[in-house]
């Protein structure tokens, strides 16, 4: 068990190892040994050590995440999960978990059409929760497994996770631009004697730099669609199902609302790695059509009010006016019932 949990770490350690190396090629083969500008060497540094402390922010805020557990609510209790074990069909076993699940904020089920239900945690699966089998634990907003950061990326470090990869392409793009003029220099053999030495380091960072610029480019431009489209690596490839059917829209709220519910309502915290996603992890604003199919009364709403609060379910059911989501435009308008 040790020897696996060591194993896990390794891809960190190398993304680490590169960091240093990276820091040695450039800061001290290039600013300091290979660029005789003073001017231009402060304007490189600088540059350079504020993308890399964002960058490495970022990832160990990605990396060191808290994933807190499922909440106990969603947890069968005793009698409940005694009552499931001993259910002889599977409709009764169907019919106990709906009738738990009645007063959770849920709205998606399985194919079948049954409460999304977890035998390894004993537990009702929140909306967009999965269970991770590496983690050995349901994750809430699961989006997948990274290896390369040793953690569920999820609702608690997607925004990290986001900001990780952009700062990262970023990096990788100033490395490769300012390292391109030496780089030719290098191969038309006018790097004079620091081709013996330092002339190597400042190559292979460029050719490392390129490397992974067209890998962050394309990893960070389809996680960029998936938020604007509030959507979930997992939820990409099947979409998640409600009482009407399959949406893979479902839970999409209008484009910059659905960036809010990563990045937060703060714009002046949308750059920085700080936590500031919209929310619990359990409950999502959903498309108008989904809003009335949870496993509650039909009188309670389901997600944000006002994209940044959540509002119980006995205070909305008390309430003779509720703010609704549009469901195209992501706006919010006023509906009685």
């Amino acid at each position: 068990m040790w020897c696996w949990k060591a194993f896990k770490w390794l891809p960190v350690m190398l993304i680490l190892a590169i960091i240093i190396w990276s820091y040695y090629a450039y800061v001290i083969q290039l600013c300091i040994f290979t660029i005789e500008s003073t001017v231009q060497q402060c304007i490189y540094l600088v540059i350079h050590h504020i993308l890399l402390i964002m960058f490495c922010w970022s990832y160990f805020r990605t990396v060191f995440a808290e994933i807190k557990p499922i909440p106990e609510r969603f947890k069968l209790p005793e009698n409940e999960l005694e009552k499931l074990l001993s259910a002889e069909t599977e409709d009764a076993q169907r019919a106990i978990l709906d009738n738990y699940a009645k007063e959770l904020p849920i709205v998606t089920r399985t194919m079948s059409g049954s409460v999304r239900y977890c035998n390894r945690c004993v537990l009702v699966k929140p909306d967009r929760a999965h269970h991770c089998s590496i983690c050995s634990r349901c994750v809430l907003k699961m989006d997948h497994h990274c290896p390369w950061v040793n953690n569920c990326v999820c609702f608690f470090n997607y925004k990290f996770f986001m900001l990780f990869l952009g700062y990262a392409l970023v990096y990788c793009i100033f490395i490769m631009a300012t390292c391109l003029p030496y780089f030719i220099k290098f191969w038309k053999g006018d790097f004079g004697a620091a081709a013996t030495t330092g002339g190597y380091h400042i190559v292979f960072a460029f050719f490392v730099a390129m490397m992974f610029a067209i890998s962050l480019g394309s990893l960070f431009g389809y996680h960029c669609y998936l938020v604007i489209n509030n959507r979930t690596t997992l939820e990409s490839f099947r979409a998640p199902m409600f009482r009407g059917g399959a949406d893979k829209n479902g839970f999409s709220i209008g484009r910059f609302n659905n960036f809010k519910e990563v990045f937060g309502n703060s714009p002046n915290l949308w750059l920085v790695p700080v936590f500031t996603s919209l929310g619990d992890g359990c409950e999502y604003p959903v498309r108008r059509e989904h809003q009335l199919q949870t496993f509650t009364t039909p009188q309670e709403t389901h997600g944000y009010e006002s994209m940044g609060t959540t509002r119980s379910s006995s205070e909305s059911g008390r309430e003779s006016e509720r703010w609704r989501l549009c469901p195209r435009k992501g706006r919010t308008v006023p509906q009685i019932v």
